[in-house]
């Protein structure tokens, strides 16, 4: 395919950067060029907060009918839908994920448009009963005001759309700060918002790296609401920039999710979704399930299992359809991934396969890390306690159920994890004990919209999806109303009168 150029787009005008530089988007599966994107200046980030401050103080778009919000974003999901072929081509060639996969995606992303369209419909205000005839009390809803939204760069339009479809349901107007790697179904989708209809300077779109296109969302005193899907790291001074203003800030930080199998699960399919949890997309998933907690008396037997079934996984480009997995998203995360099992490898663990990058017809140009299972870990090591974000499966061994529970708690992460079990009583009593977001019972990975998604502990702070999702972009009001005014007779009067 051809490259495409993106651009920033401000106040709902198309434009290069202030001093015209553009950074190269290069697929991961063969390095060619698929795009150039305008690499935004602090000037051009500058601009777009006050678009978006204008628009959120003086424009009409804050007090629009909660109806005519929701017909536009029922009217972007339309649209998504026409394009969705396109847009699907687009993120695949950003990420080098399979193009069934980006397929999967993209239907994803105008589910949350439409989820989040209902869920406005049936947003009204909340009356409280105060006892008193005479007064009318209620809470109302109102838009949080000017959002700094910054997306990751391994499900760029899904994660994107988690943020931009409850911001325009509640009347905020933001700034999108798509990731430098992959920003082409961003700048796709802010031209869909323009022709749905959002009023200029509601929607804006910058492009770039963090120091410059990003942490002004942080820190800038005109941005009310930050929220940041990535990293952990990123993700701390984030939070440590948006202190200054007491701004408020939602965060999914990723995960060290644990995968628990009990010995009376379904192993076939115990097995399979384990495989499949770990090494979808190469790991490069916030929910993978990269930590394998195996009871003791069926150790061999799965981990015998996941190694053949690892060995056999198919790498290659998107468009192939033998492709199981693809690319890693650049050469220095392939690097930290190689370094990581490195490291793995020298604390104790035990290769059982993989631990390398992948070579062969069709994968020498591209940044391929085989799959990998390292074995007889223990919480002790880095491994079992870092994130790879990459196809890298650690395992550890239990012998009651209380013990699976403190193995799968011991770590700072807090984001998703699975159980397996034919007990049932059991496994929802694990998955209860189990300290992170998102727990599935005899399955690994499925979401709906209409479910709050995020973590606990240092995964991140917020939801995002569900009816969480949605307030997190409003305010709540108490509207206190006296039908009957009165003297409230607390201070005498010393004599004055009205």
């Amino acid at each position: 395919m051809n490259a495409v150029q993106v651009r920033l787009c401000i106040a709902g005008t198309w434009r290069d950067a202030a001093d015209g530089v553009v950074r190269e988007i290069r697929s991961p599966f063969d390095q060619s060029l698929v795009a150039t994107a305008a690499e935004a200046t602090a000037a051009d980030v500058d601009a777009a907060i006050a678009a978006a401050r204008t628009a959120f103080d003086e424009g009409p778009f804050p007090r629009w009918t909660q109806a005519e919000r929701c017909d536009l974003v029922d009217r972007v999901a339309d649209l998504l839908e026409r394009d969705a072929e396109a847009i699907a081509a687009a993120e695949s060639a950003d990420t080098a994920k399979r193009m069934v996969e980006a397929r999967y995606d993209v239907a994803d992303v105008i589910a949350v448009f439409r989820h989040f369209a209902r869920l406005g419909r049936d947003l009204h205000d909340r009356p409280v009963d105060v006892g008193r005839p005479e007064i009318a009390s209620r809470i109302v809803h109102e838009p949080v005001g000017v959002c700094g939204l910054i997306g990751p760069w391994n499900y760029p339009l899904l994660q994107m759309s988690w943020k931009v479809a409850p911001a325009l349901v509640a009347g905020c107007t933001f700034v999108m700060k798509p990731s430098e790697f992959t920003p082409s179904t961003t700048a796709m989708l802010m031209g869909i918002l323009i022709e749905a209809g959002v009023p200029d300077g509601v929607a804006n779109l910058v492009l770039g790296a963090g120091p410059v296109a990003g942490a002004p969302l942080s820190s800038d005193p005109r941005i009310d609401l930050v929220s940041f899907t990535g990293g952990l790291v990123t993700g701390r001074r984030i939070m440590a920039a948006a202190a200054p203003t007491v701004k408020r800030v939602a965060l999914e930080l990723g995960g060290k999710n644990p995968h628990i199998v009990f010995a009376d699960a379904d192993l076939d399919a115990a097995i399979d979704n384990v495989v499949t949890g770990v090494f979808l997309h190469s790991g490069q998933v916030c929910s993978s399930g990269t930590r394998l907690l195996v009871e003791r008396s069926i150790r061999d037997q799965v981990v015998d299992a996941v190694v053949a079934r690892a060995r056999a996984i198919r790498l290659g480009g998107p468009h192939d359809p033998a492709t199981e997995t693809g690319a890693l998203i650049s050469e220095a995360h392939l690097t930290k991934v190689q370094k990581y099992c490195d490291d793995a490898v020298a604390e104790g663990a035990v290769l059982r396969c993989g631990g390398r990058r992948a070579t062969g017809p069709g994968l020498d140009a591209g940044w391929f890390f085989e799959p990998t299972v390292l074995d007889a870990c223990t919480t002790t090591m880095r491994c079992v306690q870092d994130e790879s974000f990459g196809p890298i499966l650690t395992v550890e061994v239990f012998d009651t159920e209380e013990q699976a529970v403190a193995l799968a708690n011991d770590t700072i992460y807090g984001l998703s994890g699975g159980v397996w079990s034919g007990d049932l009583e059991r496994a929802d009593r694990v998955a209860r004990a189990l300290r992170h977001g998102t727990i599935w019972v005899n399955d690994y990975g499925p979401y709906r919209p209409e479910a709050e998604w995020g973590g606990y502990k240092q995964s991140g702070v917020g939801r995002e999806l569900g009816i969480g999702g949605l307030h997190e972009y409003l305010e709540a009001k108490h509207i206190w109303r006296n039908t009957t005014p009165a003297r409230s007779g607390w201070f005498g009067s010393g004599g004055a009168t009205a």
